[in-house]
């Protein structure tokens, strides 16, 4: 079965762009488009996607406030910023609505798809200038939260590789232990930091 993905962006061309783009893919299906958020926000929930690419920059509610009424009402939805902005603000700010990956919008044809799979395979992919930002404010700005004092060293290198994108299986090579015990880490995780998710992790790990 082809993964389904609905597209929310204003302008016509990027849109379209957008939308053949997935529609060459293998394996992929471009399912609805939207030019506003208060479109996706009454249409998506009954035609729900596997994966929803969202700009920021919309008319009427932004791209963060669609995001942020979505996942409150489908948490399970697959989320994937597409957009120009690469300001802390934004980025922070669409992680906290529920956003799995974001990605520039020059981030190269081919990347976006693998993009997609991977935001859809449970990942959390980012253009490589974000993900440098968000490593970047953590080694700059260590939040003082007593819950990330109850973290094991071994616990902060999973969630700083985990804030970079990468898949577990990635974390278990590069950490030298086995997949199964990166997520029985990440479950010892979940529960000291009283969060559901990875993405709910890495976001109050960064302290935003």
């Amino acid at each position: 079965m082809p993964i389904r993905i609905s597209i929310v962006e204003d302008d016509r061309i990027t849109r379209e762009s957008l939308a053949a783009l997935i529609a060459r893919a293998e394996n992929l299906e471009c399912l609805d488009t939207y030019a506003n958020a208060e479109e996706a926000l009454h249409h998506a929930p009954e035609r729900l996607p596997d994966v929803l690419l969202v700009d920021i920059n919309l008319p009427g509610r932004s791209g963060i406030e669609c995001v942020a009424a979505l996942k409150t009402a489908h948490p399970r939805l697959n989320v994937l910023m597409l957009t120009t902005y690469d300001d802390t603000e934004n980025i922070f700010a669409s992680l906290r609505a529920g956003a799995s990956g974001y990605l520039l919008k020059r981030t190269p044809s081919a990347e976006i798809i693998t993009a997609i799979r991977e935001v859809h395979a449970g990942g959390s992919p980012m253009s490589m200038h974000i993900a440098r930002k968000v490593v970047s404010h953590f080694h700059l700005a260590r939040p003082a939260n007593p819950e990330m004092q109850t973290l094991t060293p071994r616990e902060h290198e999973i969630l700083t590789l985990l804030a970079r994108g990468l898949h577990y299986k990635e974390i278990a090579d590069q950490l030298g232990i086995s997949t199964s015990t990166v997520r029985a880490h990440l479950h010892t995780i979940y529960g000291k930091l009283h969060v559901q998710s990875r993405t709910e992790a890495v976001v109050k790990f960064l302290g935003k």
